[in-house]
C-alpha cells in the first residue's frame, strides 16, 4: 500500500463524488449512532477518520483553485462550498453526537489517554460553539449563516485574485525604470511593435519592485493606489459578513464575536488582547517616530505612504551600505531549499529526499521526509508566482499522522505555496532575504504537522492548536534565517558558487531590525482594527472610521483617504484570523523567548533544540500550547524577548 495520497482531481466528477461521500457518511454516522454500547474505539475513531478521508478528498480541490485558479475551479470549488458546509454543521449542531461524546468522556476519563481527551474536550466544546445544545430554529439559522460565510468569504477571496490580475502598468520611458533591478527589469520586460517595453503588476514580486526601486513618484502612487483600491465590491461582502459573524455569537450566547473567537485562544479576555496589543503600540511608538525623522531626511518632499519602500531602500544602502540586489545571487531558489534542508538536518537530524512525482504544475516538487532513516511524511513545496495562483505564502496540510482504526499507522504531508520570482529558461529564481525568511517561516509551520508523533489526527500536527499558539512554530524557525552560521549553509553565489561574506552577512543582520518598530506598529494597526471591528458591529462608513481611528495612533504617515486596506485584508475576511490577526504578535512571544534560548545554546548543539523537536514539534496539538511551553522551557514565556528580537529599547 502507497504512505502518500496521489495528487489528482477529476473535476468533472467533483460534485456528484462529493455528494456521494457526503451521503455515504451520513449513512455511516447514522449507524454509528444506533450502537447501544458507543465507546471511543467504536465511535470516536471511526469519526475522526471520517472526516480525515474527507479532507483528504476536498483538499486538491480546495489546493488547486488556489494555486491553478480557473473558470473551472471556480465554479467547482463554489459549488461544493454549501455542500460541505452544510454537512459539517449538521455534524457539529448533532445533539445525539454532543451527547456521546459527553458520556464517553464521564465513562471512559480513568481508562484514556490525554491525546484521546483532548480530542473529547476540543469536540465537546465544538459542538457548543455549534449550538449542538440549541433550538432547532437556531440551529437552522446558524446553519444558514455557515453557508452564507463560506460563500462570502470565497466570494472575497475571488475578487481580489481577479483584481489583482486586472491590472498592468506599461512603462516605455527607460527614465522611469532607472534603478530597478536588472533581475526584475527581465521579468518586466516584452517586446512590442518593435519596441521594448516594461509590464508591471499587482502580483507580489512585480508590485514590490517597483515600490521599492521605482524612480518615477507618480507611477509609484499608480501603483499603490491601484492596490489599496482593489476590490471594491468587497466593501459590501465585509458589511455582509461582519453582520453574519455577531448574529452567529449572540446566538451562541456571547456578546460579540470577538469573544465567540477567544473561546478556542490562549488569551482568555478582549481586554487581556487590546492590553497586549496597547502595551506593544506603547512601547513601539517612541521608536518609530525616531525612525519616521530619519527616514524624511532622504526625501526634500513631506512622505506620503507611496514612499516609504523607496526612500526606505535608499536609507537601508546609506545605512548599512546594503544593496538587497547584491544579496539576491546568493539566494537563489534551489540552493535556498536545499540549504534549509541541511540545516533542518543539522537542528533536528531529520533528511529530505527528492521524489519523482508529476504534481499540478512543472515547477512543483515534492519531497520525502525521513527521521533516524525511517520514512515520516511528504512535502510539497510550489514556490514560484504565476497569474493563476493566489497571492501570498502558506502551508496547508494534505494527510495527518495517525493511527488508523485497524491500528496501522498513517503519515503527514504538507504542501508550501509561495509566490517567489519565477524562474525562467535564461534566468534562476533569484530571491530577496525577505523570500528566504518567508520560505522558513512556511517551513516551520510544516514541520510542526508533518513531525507530529501524536495517534488521533484531531489534534496532531496542526490539528487542535490553539489558534493564537499556531504561528510559533513558523516564526520561531524565520528567526534563523538571520543567523551567520544558518546562512553560510546555503548562501552562495548561483554563478561563483563563492560563499556569502562574513561583511555581507553583519549587513544583513546588522538591518535586521531596520524601521522594525513602524514594522511593528503596522502590524498592530491591523490587529487592534481586526479585535475591535469584531467587537460589536460596524457597516459601511464605520468600518473605514474605525481603521481612520486606530491609524490616529499606529500611522506615522497620513493614509491616503482614498487607501480601503480591508478591502483586501484576505487574512480575516477570506482565512480563518477573524478576531484574530492578533495571534501573529501573541504567537511571537513564544518564538522569540525559545528562539533566543536555542541561539544562546548555540544552536546546533542545543539542548533546547532536541526539547522543541520531542515537546512541540511531535506534541501537535495533544496539549494546550500553554502546557507544552511550560514544558520546553520550565516556566511562563518571557514578554521582553519580543521586544529584544525587534530591536525595540
Amino acid at each position: 500500500m502507497k504512505e502518500f495520497l496521489e495528487f489528482k482531481i477529476d473535476l468533472d466528477g467533483f460534485i456528484d463524488e462529493l455528494k456521494t461521500r457526503l451521503e455515504n457518511n451520513n449513512k455511516q454516522i447514522n449507524n454509528l449512532l444506533k450502537e447501544d454500547n458507543k465507546t471511543y474505539k467504536n465511535f470516536v475513531k471511526p469519526m475522526q477518520m471520517m472526516d480525515e478521508k474527507l479532507e483528504q478528498f476536498f483538499t486538491p480541490l480546495s489546493h488547486i483553485n488556489s494555486v491553478n485558479n480557473s473558470d473551472e475551479t471556480q465554479k467547482v470549488y463554489a459549488e461544493s462550498l454549501p455542500l460541505i458546509t452544510e454537512y459539517s454543521t449538521q455534524i457539529s449542531q448533532n445533539i445525539q453526537m454532543y451527547k456521546a461524546y459527553k458520556d464517553i468522556l464521564e465513562n471512559e476519563k480513568e481508562t484514556l489517554n490525554f491525546e484521546q481527551i483532548r480530542v473529547l474536550e476540543l469536540n465537546i466544546q465544538g459542538f457548543e460553539l455549534s449550538g449542538a445544545h440549541l433550538d432547532k430554529k437556531t440551529k437552522k439559522r446558524l446553519a444558514e449563516i455557515n453557508i452564507k460565510k463560506s460563500e462570502l468569504s470565497n466570494n472575497f477571496s475571488q475578487n481580489l485574485l481577479d483584481a489583482t490580475n486586472a491590472y498592468e502598468k506599461i512603462i516605455t520611458n527607460e527614465k522611469d525604470i532607472k534603478g530597478i533591478p536588472e533581475s526584475d527589469l527581465e521579468a518586466a520586460k516584452f517586446e512590442e511593435d518593435e519596441d521594448i517595453k516594461y509590464k508591471f503588476t499587482l502580483q507580489m514580486p512585480s508590485y514590490i519592485s517597483y515600490m521599492t526601486y521605482g524612480p518615477n513618484r507618480k507611477i509609484r502612487e499608480e501603483l499603490y493606489k491601484a492596490y489599496v483600491t482593489r476590490a471594491p465590491q468587497n466593501a459590501k461582502i465585509i458589511d455582509e459578513l461582519l453582520i453574519l459573524k455577531n448574529e452567529m455569537a449572540i446566538l451562541l450566547g456571547f456578546e460579540n464575536y470577538a469573544q465567540y473567537s477567544l473561546a478556542t485562544k490562549m488569551a482568555n479576555t478582549q481586554d487581556e488582547v487590546l492590553g497586549f496589543l496597547n502595551k506593544l503600540v506603547t512601547d513601539s511608538k517612541a521608536q518609530a517616530k525616531e525612525e519616521l525623522k530619519e527616514l524624511q531626511t532622504m526625501s526634500d518632499k513631506p512622505l506620503e505612504s507611496f514612499d516609504s519602500a523607496y526612500y526606505s531602500e535608499i536609507l537601508k544602502k546609506e545605512k548599512y551600505d546594503l544593496d538587497e540586489e547584491l544579496y539576491r545571487p546568493y539566494f537563489e531558489q534551489k540552493n535556498v531549499v536545499n540549504g534549509m534542508f541541511n540545516f533542518l538536518n543539522k537542528l533536528f537530524t531529520i533528511e529530505f529526499k527528492k521524489v519523482k512525482e508529476k504534481l499540478w504544475d512543472e515547477k512543483a516538487f515534492s519531497y520525502d521526509l525521513h527521521v533516524e532513516g525511517k520514512l515520516r511524511a511528504r512535502l510539497y513545496l510550489d514556490l514560484e508566482a504565476r497569474e493563476s495562483k493566489r497571492g501570498g505564502a502558506w502551508m496547508h496540510n494534505f494527510q495527518t499522522h495517525c493511527k488508523k482504526e485497524d491500528g496501522s499507522e498513517q503519515l503527514a504531508s504538507a504542501f508550501i505555496v509561495c509566490n517567489f520570482p519565477p524562474s525562467s529558461a535564461e534566468n534562476p529564481s533569484l530571491l530577496r532575504h525577505d523570500d528566504v525568511v518567508t520560505l522558513f517561516h512556511e517551513m516551520g509551520h510544516a514541520i510542526h504537522h508533518m513531525l507530529s508523533s501524536v495517534d488521533e489526527n484531531e489534534v496532531s500536527g496542526v490539528n487542535g492548536v490553539e489558534w493564537d499558539a499556531v504561528e510559533f512554530p513558523s516564526q520561531f524557525l524565520e528567526n534563523f534565517a538571520y543567523e551567520p552560521s544558518v546562512l553560510k549553509l546555503f548562501a552562495s553565489h548561483y554563478k561563483t558558487g563563492e560563499i556569502i561574506s562574513d561583511d555581507m552577512i553583519e549587513k544583513l543582520v546588522k538591518s535586521k531590525n531596520f524601521l522594525s518598530a513602524s514594522g511593528m506598529l503596522r502590524q498592530l494597526e491591523f490587529s487592534i482594527f481586526d479585535f475591535k471591528l469584531h467587537s460589536k458591529i460596524y457597516q459601511g462608513d464605520e468600518v473605514q472610521a474605525l481603521l481612520n481611528s486606530i491609524r490616529k495612533e499606529t500611522a506615522l504617515i497620513k493614509t491616503p483617504l482614498y487607501n480601503k486596506f480591508q478591502n483586501g485584508f484576505a487574512h480575516i475576511f477570506a482565512g480563518g484570523y477573524a478576531a484574530g490577526y492578533y495571534s501573529y504578535k501573541w504567537a511571537e512571544v513564544l518564538s522569540a523567548d525559545a528562539f533566543f534560548c536555542i541561539v544562546d545554546e548555540g544552536i546546533f548543539n542545543s539542548k533546547t533544540a532536541k526539547k522543541y523537536l520531542d515537546i512541540i514539534l511531535k506534541g501537535g496539538g495533544s496539549k494546550s500550547m500553554s502546557i507544552l511551553f511550560k514544558e520546553l522551557m520550565g516556566r511562563e514565556a518571557d514578554t521582553n524577548n519580543l521586544l529584544r528580537l525587534n530591536g525595540i529599547k
